[in-house]
C-alpha cells in the first residue's frame, strides 16, 4: 500500500489499495485546507458520470437503532426533494455540473428502492475492505427477502453500525466508494461504504460535531477548543450526523467518478483526487485550516448550512465547482 500526498496544504491524503482494487480512503481531518483554484486541474479522464435517474439500495449492517437511521434516510430523500434554501437539493447542483462525454450531467433523480437490515452480522463484526462487497453479494442472494441486483442505475450504500469494526476505519477511512467486481456480486455496480463513529471516533469521523483527540478530545460538543470551531449535531446524534457528511462525499464523488475514470485531479488513477476530497472541512465561506467557514447556528449550538425533507437541517460539506474553480455550497455568502 503506497500513500500519495498532494502538496501545499490543499488536498487531501488519499491512500491506494494494491490488493485487489483502487479504493481510495478519506482522511475527514479538519486540519486541512481548502483547495486553491491556482493549485487544482480537476480533469475529465472519458469515463461515465452516473447520468441514469439512481436507485439507492441501503444495506443496514449490525446493529442500528430508529432514530439514526431517520436521520440518514431523511437526507438521502432529501437529495432530490424540495426543500427550504439552502436545501440538500440545492447542494446537488453543484455535482450536477459534471458531465460525460455525451453530454450527460449527472442525474437528479433519486429513488429509495429498498432497504435490507443485515443484523445477524452475516460477515462478523469485524470487516476487511472487501468484505464490504461479499455483505452486498450476500443482501443481493439472501433468502427469501433480498435486494434487487440493479446494473441500470443501482447504487449500492452499505452502512455499518457503531459497534462494527472495518480495515483502517477511524485510522485512514470514515467511508470510501468503489465499484463491484463481477466475480464477487455478479455485476459492476458502483457502491459506498461509510462507518457510525459515535463511539469509534467522532473527533475523526463527526467532525465539527467533536474533536480529534490530538486537539483535546471530543467530550463537549456545544464548545469549543484550541481555537477550533466545535458544534451541535444538528439532529441530536453526533454518530449519525457525521455520518450524513460523509455520506454526502461519497455520492458525489461516486457520481462525478463511478468507475475512477471520470472527474478527479492528478496523474494517477490508483490515487485521485475527487471533487469531495478537495474541500474537505469547507462547509461554508471562508472554511478552511480547522474554521468550518460560515454557517447557521441554532440557540442550542447545534450547526448546520442546508435544510432537508421533514425540517431536518444538515451539516454536509462543500464540494468543488468546475464553473468557478472553488469549493461551494448554496449557503455562500456573497
Amino acid at each position: 500500500m503506497s500513500r500519495l500526498c498532494l502538496l501545499l496544504l490543499s488536498f487531501s491524503c488519499v491512500v491506494a489499495a494494491a490488493a485487489f482494487s483502487w479504493q481510495r480512503h478519506h482522511p475527514h481531518r479538519p486540519d486541512r485546507l481548502a483547495a486553491s483554484s491556482e493549485l487544482v486541474d480537476v480533469a475529465y479522464h472519458m469515463g461515465p458520470v452516473l447520468a441514469s435517474p439512481a436507485s439507492i439500495y441501503t444495506i443496514w449492517y449490525g446493529h442500528w437503532e430508529a432514530a439514526p437511521q431517520g436521520i440518514i434516510r431523511d437526507f438521502l430523500l432529501s437529495l432530490s426533494s424540495p426543500s427550504p434554501s439552502p436545501s440538500i437539493a440545492e447542494w446537488w447542483r453543484t455535482v450536477r455540473l459534471y458531465a460525460d462525454q455525451t453530454g450527460s450531467n449527472v442525474t437528479g433523480s433519486f429513488v429509495l428502492a429498498g432497504e435490507l437490515h443485515d443484523s445477524a452480522y452475516s460477515h462478523g463484526a469485524t470487516l476487511s475492505r472487501l468484505a464490504i462487497q461479499s455483505i452486498i453479494r450476500s443482501a443481493v442472494t439472501a433468502y427469501p427477502q433480498r435486494l434487487p441486483l440493479d446494473p441500470h442505475g443501482g447504487l449500492y450504500l452499505v452502512l455499518t453500525s457503531p459497534d462494527v469494526r472495518v480495515e483502517d476505519f477511524c485510522r485512514e477511512v470514515c467511508g470510501f466508494h468503489y465499484f463491484t467486481f463481477p466475480e464477487i456480486v455478479g455485476v459492476t455496480v458502483p457502491y459506498a461504504w461509510v462507518g457510525h463513529s459515535g463511539s469509534q471516533c467522532p473527533g475523526m469521523c463527526a467532525y465539527p460535531f467533536a474533536l480529534p483527540d490530538y486537539m483535546g478530545g471530543a467530550s463537549n460538543a456545544n464548545g469549543s477548543g484550541g481555537g477550533i470551531q466545535v458544534l451541535g449535531a444538528p439532529n441530536g446524534d453526533v454518530g449519525a450526523d457525521g455520518m450524513v457528511s460523509v455520506i454526502a462525499h461519497e455520492l458525489a464523488e461516486m457520481a462525478s467518478n463511478p468507475l475512477i475514470n471520470a472527474w478527479y485531479a492528478g496523474s494517477d488513477p490508483a490515487a485521485p483526487t475527487e471533487i469531495a476530497d478537495l474541500c474537505i472541512g469547507v462547509y461554508g465561506s471562508g472554511g478552511g485550516g480547522g474554521y468550518v467557514g460560515s454557517v447557521f447556528k441554532s440557540s442550542e449550538g447545534e450547526g448546520y448550512n442546508l435544510n432537508g425533507v421533514k425540517g431536518r437541517r444538515f451539516l454536509v460539506q462543500w464540494v468543488w465547482n468546475p464553473v468557478k474553480k472553488s469549493c461551494f455550497g448554496p449557503n455562500a455568502v456573497d
